[in-house]
């Protein structure tokens, strides 16, 4: 009996530990595997100990110093845990602020680490990678180019694709996903994604809604889908309702790929829902804004010209970016509206697009739950 300890924080999370899980299950079909995580992992029998949402804050000081003590909390539980009673293997799926110290203590203590998703060192911070080193047998990458740079420390790491690439059809039916939500295929949509957390939320979504109104002067037939994380649809119903434009706004629970898939342009927090994005060939603005402290120190930090995936992979602004004082609903509304003009205006700029991102697609699917499943078993018979 193969046993498993995986923590995922927030909601990519989940779906990248559901689809791990997948693998691992058809590996070793009697698994055991508990630890934090969320509904996805919970489909697949995982026992969750902690839900996933626990972990989901972002930012530096004053911002997240209210959360500290009950996320040090949970991690040193989890630990004693862990150490009293030894899983074949731990898993941190993502979130390295919480996983890679706790990876570092159990990997002291003799147990296999694994991480899923490869901190972007190549992005901001680089001097995670002696961390890594110190705290992971193994590294499963998501991006092609990862298993490189992290050999040229001496860490172990296997490229097993995007599994988004996989869930996502090269060619998304907007018809359908149209029809899933009662709209017509002649609508002019734009999915608003204002983030998956409760601080993403606080900082872009009355932005995001503001701009939908500036949005809606200019082209008054637009509609506007959000798909709204279950436990932050209260606060996105708040922010609506603040910048006038409630009633104008369809909100969904969840169906955010159903979204992605419906809409022609989409407003959209920075983060993993880019590439997704992306996958789904929708021209996008690109949008973040944090406090200001947290965004002194990113920035200084930061390694790259770009902070979306999309342009990250791609190696240059195939999207705009518009982020923290450059994020107002003015600018957001006209790089919107400048996609939206493009499809009668500039429609070879959208189909552009549409083939860059079918490249990326390509370059990133492989079959992620058997690679992954094989490098985790490599570590007990190399």
């Amino acid at each position: 009996m193969m046993r498993a300890a995986l923590v995922a924080g927030e909601t990519s999370g989940d779906l990248l530990a559901g689809l791990l899980l997948d693998g691992m299950i058809e590996r070793w079909p009697d698994l055991q595997a508990a630890g934090i995580g969320g509904p996805q992992m919970a489909r697949r029998g995982f026992e969750a100990w902690w839900p996933h949402d626990k972990l989901s804050v972002h930012g530096f000081g004053w911002e997240v110093l209210w959360r500290y003590r009950e996320i040090v909390g949970i991690r040193r539980q989890l630990k004693t845990r862990l150490l009293q009673n030894h899983p074949d293997v731990f898993i941190g799926v993502d979130a390295p602020d919480f996983n890679l110290d706790l990876e570092a203590d159990l990997k002291a203590n003799g147990i296999k680490t694994v991480h899923f998703v490869c901190p972007s060192i190549w992005a901001w911070r680089p001097e995670r990678v002696e961390k890594i080193k110190r705290s992971v047998d193994h590294v499963l990458c998501i991006f092609p180019f990862e298993p490189a740079l992290l050999a040229t420390h001496g860490i172990a790491a296997t490229y097993v694709g995007h599994p988004l690439a996989n869930v996502i059809p090269m060619q998304p039916d907007k018809a359908a996903a149209r029809a899933q939500l009662g709209l017509s295929e002649s609508d002019t949509v734009v999915a608003l994604l204002p983030g998956s957390r409760e601080s993403e939320i606080g900082h872009l979504a009355l932005r995001f809604f503001e701009a939908a109104a500036l949005i809606r002067q200019s082209q008054p037939a637009v509609k506007f889908i959000v798909p709204c994380v279950p436990f932050l649809k209260r606060q996105i119903e708040a922010a609506a309702r603040a910048s006038g434009i409630a009633d104008g706004l369809q909100l969904l629970d969840g169906l955010s790929h159903t979204a992605l898939a419906a809409c022609d342009v989409t407003l959209i927090a920075s983060g993993t829902a880019t590439l997704e994005a992306a996958l789904f060939k929708r021209p996008m603005v690109i949008a973040y804004h944090m406090g200001a402290l947290s965004w002194q120190i990113m920035r200084r930090k930061m390694l790259q010209a770009w902070v979306g995936l999309p342009n990250i992979l791609c190696r240059e602004f195939v999207v705009p970016e518009l982020i923290q004082a450059a994020a107002t609903p003015h600018a957001l509304a006209d790089e919107v509206l400048r996609w939206l003009d493009a499809r009668d205006l500039a429609p070879e700029k959208i189909h552009a697009l549409e083939q860059r991102f079918c490249a990326l697609h390509a370059e990133l699917q492989r079959d992620t739950p058997q690679l992954a499943s094989h490098a985790i078993a490599q570590l007990f018979n190399p």
